[in-house]
This record gives C-alpha cells, sequence and structure tokens, in this order.
C-alpha cells in the first residue's frame, strides 16, 4: 500500500493503465525528458518562450482589460511559464507602447510570479528583475504547484496558465483545487486546451484515429465535456470559448472564484501517455453537484 502511494503522487509524467490502474516508467521517464530538455532537444510543441501578446491572442476575451486594470495591490501567478516572457513584456516597455497602448492604468502595475517546474530563466530575466523594485517579479521553480502551501504563495487576483499544468497535469482535479485555493474570491483563471470536447459537444478528435487529447468518462464509459466538468466544481462561474479556426482546435476558460467553499468533483487518472501536450484520461468517480 506504501508503495502505492508513493508511486500515485509522482508527478505529471506517470501512466495508467484503464483495467490495471498501474503506472508506466516508460511514461514517466519519457515525460521527464521533455520537461528537463534543452536546445535542440526541445521537442516540438512544447513552447517555453511564449511573450505576453500570444496570451493577450488565445486567452478568453477580457483577459486584456482585466490586465490592465491590475494595480500595485494586485498579483498575477503565470503557471508554466517558461522563460517567463509573458512577465517580461508586461513588466517593461513593450507592454506599455504596444500591446495596451493608452489602456493600463497609470502607476505602477500588479506584482507577477512566473511558475515553471524547471529553471527557464534567461539573462534578460535576471536583468529586467534587477532593475525593478524588489519582488516586483518572482520566479519559482523545482516544484509542482501542488506543493506549494497558501502561506508560501499567498493569493492572487489573476491566474494565467497557457499550456502549462492544466495541459500536463495527470492530477487534474487536485491542480483545480490548489489553483483555486491561490484565487482571491472574485479573482479569475485563465487557461486553455488543445484538442478537448468543445462545450457544444460537435466536434471530433483533431488527429485521425485517436481520441481527444484530455478527456473525462464516468464510472459507465459515458462522456463528460471538459466545460461541463469545470462548471460542476462549486463556488465558481465558468466560461468556455471554442476556437476552432487553430491547429489543433482550442477550448478556452475564465473560471472566476465567487466564494471561499470550492469543491472540485474527483478524477482519477486512468491514461496519461507522454506528450507536448500529453494524452490522457480521467475517470468521474462520483456523481457531480451540479
Amino acid at each position: 500500500m506504501g508503495v502505492l502511494l508513493v508511486l500515485q503522487i509522482l508527478w505529471a509524467g506517470a501512466s495508467y493503465s484503464q483495467t490495471s490502474g498501474t503506472i508506466s516508467k516508460e511514461e514517466v521517464s519519457r515525460q521527464s525528458a521533455i520537461y528537463q530538455s534543452r536546445g535542440e532537444d526541445v521537442p516540438k510543441g512544447y513552447v517555453v518562450g511564449r511573450s505576453l501578446s500570444s496570451y493577450l491572442y488565445v486567452l478568453p476575451a477580457g483577459f486584456t482589460r482585466v490586465l490592465a486594470n491590475l494595480g500595485p495591490s494586485d498579483r498575477w501567478l503565470d503557471i508554466g511559464a517558461g522563460e517567463g516572457r509573458a512577465i517580461l513584456d508586461y513588466c517593461t516597455a513593450k507592454y506599455d507602447g504596444t500591446l495596451l497602448k493608452g489602456a493600463e492604468r497609470p502607476g505602477k502595475k500588479a506584482k507577477a510570479i512566473a511558475m515553471s517546474i524547471e529553471d527557464r530563466r534567461t539573462s534578460q530575466w535576471h536583468q529586467t528583475s534587477a532593475s525593478l523594485e524588489a519582488n516586483q517579479i518572482q520566479y519559482l521553480f523545482g516544484k509542482r504547484l501542488r506543493e506549494y502551501s497558501p502561506e508560501e504563495l499567498g493569493r492572487f487576483q489573476v491566474i494565467t496558465d497557457v499550456m502549462g499544468g492544466f495541459s500536463y497535469a495527470q492530477d487534474l482535479s487536485l491542480f483545480m483545487q490548489k489553483t483555486l485555493a491561490f484565487l482571491e474570491p472574485n479573482g479569475a483563471f485563465y487557461t486553455v486546451l488543445q484538442d478537448v470536447r468543445t462545450e457544444d459537444g460537435t466536434n471530433k478528435p483533431y488527429y485521425e484515429n485517436a481520441p481527444f487529447l484530455t478527456e473525462i468518462v464516468r464510472t459507465d464509459g459515458t462522456e463528460v465535456g471538459m466545460c461541463s466538468w469545470l462548471k460542476s466544481i462549486s463556488c465558481v462561474e465558468v466560461r468556455c470559448e471554442a476556437k476552432p479556426d487553430w491547429s489543433p482546435p482550442l477550448e478556452v476558460y475564465r473560471i472566476r472564484k465567487v466564494c471561499n467553499d470550492v469543491v472540485v468533483p474527483a478524477l482519477a487518472p486512468v491514461h496519461f501517455e507522454a506528450g507536448t501536450p500529453p494524452e490522457r484520461r480521467f475517470m468521474l468517480t462520483a456523481p457531480t453537484a451540479k
């Protein structure tokens, strides 16, 4: 029992068999190699240098204005930040001069934290950080989101995840529980998934003869849409937006926390295949609250 428990809490590289529930060490190793890859070894699709303009382009409508309205007493957490380019853009003249010219709130900006499993800071990060006030920007690495406590991180008005933990986590319900715990009431989590069943349920998997990259099923095998599962979380208001013209197609999400009594319906991982992002399947282990 102890060995199984240790295996079940390994980071987001573990693979579960649909029938036996055992974890594939090969998938653990493959996903770990992706996380630790550098230079020419970084596989296609594992993007570590996304700019703020790409965030503004892909995330749900309204994110641009929300970011512009943040002030010096507010905080922004970017999960799966890679090199932290989005935060660097936000804190420098590039944001002021090109991305939201004339729209940003006058005065100081929000404090921002970039979070990554691996340390991908560049010389630009170190130079920019040194030129700003202490703790204006921070870079956290070496731990998964679930390993941080509220005392370590505090709370945030905005959390973003563009192809980070929401797309890669093995334990998606725990990831959501932790993410929402770090949000202030009325704060919002903005995120995205590739190749997933959209809210209207009419789309098909992008890759021929393959499942959606992220799937949720009930114990009887019937499918639960990602948007439906997110909306079943208590104390949140969810908006889902399909972007079918992307390759692969996307569904993007704004998840606003409206109270502190958050309960996330539990999902059990039943399949994980390493990739960028990985192929994942989860089983809903209990009826949803709504």
